[in-house]
């Protein structure tokens, strides 16, 4: 008869009378272990908050998925000083509650910003490319708009009395800000719509309407092309409006640069908008003359927090994404960087007991991380070995099949793909295809990677090598994170659906606030 039923029962009771205690196991000295002790003590006392939410901030990093999140997390750590893997960001601490996200579009495995941005806002999933339109509305299809609108969070909310903000390094036409205030069948239709269209206006003029009718107060980021005419330096306008001469004539205060910037009256009253660049605002590796993501929260929930009956702001960090769109990871975790600095600062200005702070990402992007490297190789380098007597990396390269070492980072497509397009004329051959934007003939695409070193690989101008070329490297569609801290931040359990994040806000704010 086998003993390993009855030892397996022994060792159980043993346990259960208390006769080997933590305390007396052999690694109880570790700091492993008194560490694993300590976090899962910090999640047994927190308690959950049912408080109604008087105040909720949804700030999002744009393609900040949980490969991104990852090495955002290493870069900073580094940063500082350490080796980075064991760093803690802002919303990694045991105060905040997590979950991970399902994102994809109702048409659309990998998803696209617009769609996933309005899930958040509304409550349903969305099209490819739409912004709050149900889903009997289609791409590019003005016809469609009518009927198809939907309620956003902001619209819930405005009513009760409480202010609405927007703040976004991208433009504020731009996909997950404009999912705030606008409902558009094309993403795209930033400052002007298809002739005959008379179901919606632009998302510029979208959003004056919004601070006319007073559903927001506080708008801050770039694309100042959009709400101006052509005729005026950069302007993108063909109607010849100047939304901005319209915004300030209704009493709003306008800012285009730090100076204008720093002395807004940030008094929860006065309408606000600032746009600090004709595009998007600069990476914050690049940042001058304009303020930082941290500082713009600051202001913002200045200036939303004076009304007592609180506020909606969302946040994005949208220049994450546009890295990893140009296959530069530098830029990529520096603007991460900024974007936990303003998690930080919406934290510390904040009370949990009030405000609901939640912290997500809209998509992941197609990175991908190579192996096997030791403790503490820069994340922005190549891999260095594993050393079997010490813990940080040894000083020799991991290399390839190809005798070639490489970075711990790389895409699976985009600029940096290692295969360029051969030269015409040199017998290559031409291949045909009627597969999506290379339809026609093609040339054909041949190379192989290139020997870099650690010092080039540092450059913050390095793009990641890349297999498959594409000019813009794409979005994957895995999962993201969500963290959240405050009122019924512990509602985000386990793995939701993107639309699940308005439900919690909604209930939070709304329900908690009627039963109460």
């Amino acid at each position: 008869m086998s003993l390993k039923p009855y030892l397996a029962a022994s060792v159980m009771a043993l346990v259960a009378t208390g006769a080997i205690a933590q305390d007396d196991l052999p690694q109880a000295s570790s700091e492993w272990f008194t560490a694993g002790q300590e976090a899962i003590q910090a999640i047994i006392d927190r308690q959950m908050n049912t408080n109604p939410a008087t105040n909720i901030i949804l700030m999002v990093a744009d393609g900040n998925g949980v490969g991104t999140n990852y090495a955002t997390r290493l870069f900073i750590g580094q940063e500082e000083g350490g080796m980075g893997e064991d760093h803690v960001l802002p919303y990694e601490t045991p105060e905040w509650s997590s979950a991970l996200v399902k994102t994809y579009n109702i048409n659309a495995q990998t998803p696209d910003s617009a769609p996933t941005a309005g899930s958040m806002n509304t409550g349903v999933k969305q099209r490819f490319n739409l912004i709050n339109l149900g889903e009997e509305a289609r791409y590019d299809d003005c016809s469609t708009v009518e009927g198809n609108e939907l309620t956003t969070l902001a619209e819930i909310l405005e009513p009760m009395g409480k202010s609405v903000g927007i703040i976004s390094t991208a433009r504020l036409t731009h996909a997950t800000p404009a999912a705030v205030y606008a409902k558009t069948a094309s993403r795209n239709w930033e400052d002007s719509v298809p002739e005959g269209c008379t179901a919606q206006a632009d998302i510029a003029t979208q959003l004056i309407d919004a601070m006319e009718s007073g559903l927001i107060d506080f708008a801050m980021g770039g694309g100042h092309r959009h709400f101006i005419p052509e005729s005026e330096e950069g302007g993108r306008r063909a109607d010849g409006v100047n939304l901005v001469e319209r915004a300030t004539g209704l009493g709003a205060q306008f800012a285009t640069n730090t100076e204008e910037f720093q002395a807004l009256t940030l008094d929860g009253e006065t309408p606000t908008l600032a746009l600090f660049e004709p595009s998007h605002m600069q990476y914050e590796h690049d940042r001058t003359d304009e303020p930082s993501l941290a500082e713009m929260t600051a202001a913002a929930i200045e200036y939303l927090s004076q009304n007592e009956e609180g506020y909606f702001l969302e946040v994005e960090a949208g220049r994450v994404d546009h890295a990893s769109h140009a296959g530069n990871l530098f830029r990529t975790l520096t603007d991460g960087r900024a974007f936990a600095e303003a998690v930080a600062m919406a934290d510390e200005m904040t009370n949990d007991e009030d405000t609901l702070i939640i912290v997500t990402a809209d998509h992941e992007h197609s990175l991908a991380f190579n192996g096997y490297c030791g403790r503490g190789s820069n994340i922005l380098g190549l891999c260095y070995d594993i050393d079997n007597s010490g813990v940080a990396h040894s000083d020799e390269l991991v290399l390839g099949d190809d005798g070639l070492p490489y970075p711990i980072v790389g895409f699976l497509n985009g600029p940096g793909s290692i295969l360029v397009p051969e030269a015409e004329g040199e017998g290559t051959q031409q291949v045909e295809t009627e597969v999506g934007a290379a339809e026609g003939t093609v040339p054909t695409f041949s190379g192989s990677r290139p020997d870099v070193t650690q010092e080039e690989a540092l450059d913050p101008d390095y793009l990641q090598q890349a297999l498959i070329p594409k000019s813009s490297e794409s979005h994957s569609g895995e999962d993201v994170a969500v963290y959240a801290k405050g009122p019924w931040a512990h509602l985000f359990d386990g793995t939701i659906e993107q639309n699940v994040i308005f439900h919690v806000m909604h209930h939070a704010a709304v329900t908690a606030a009627a039963e109460q």
